[in-house]
């Protein structure tokens, strides 16, 4: 069986592409996932049946050798300092909605700084 890694794959849209060590390109259909398996991430080794369908080759009976590892859980902060950063998340957001009752939107350079905490907080709990 060929094997190869994923070079993307979209869960809304159901299906992504594979790249065969030796240079090809797979369609991957999310119905060629093993049972359980809804979405594999870019990088992820799998070994696969090949058969060619309308549009080219397609995966078929697809088995994950290895997945990748998550590089954000092996860089996320502790829970008991995302916890003090969570707190501060909620004054900072309560003195934010204070101002937007009163029909005032923070200015830019504050907007910006919230959005960054935000994200920050959001890709440490995202793995």
């Amino acid at each position: 069986m060929p094997t190869g890694k994923v070079k993307w794959f979209d869960s809304n849209k159901g299906f992504g592409f594979l790249a065969t060590d030796d240079g090809q390109e797979v369609f991957l259909p999310s119905s060629a996932l093993p049972a359980g398996v809804s979405t594999v991430k870019p990088g992820t080794r799998m070994e696969f049946g090949v058969a060619q369908g309308r549009r080219g080759a397609q995966a078929l009976s697809v088995r994950l050798l290895e997945r990748t590892p998550s590089v954000a859980r092996n860089v996320r902060k502790p829970a008991e300092e995302m916890a003090v950063i969570t707190e501060d998340l909620i004054k900072l957001l309560d003195g934010m909605s204070n101002g937007l009752r009163r029909g005032r939107y923070p200015d830019s350079a504050h907007g910006r700084k919230i959005a960054t905490i935000l994200r920050t907080v959001a890709d440490n709990l995202d793995v």
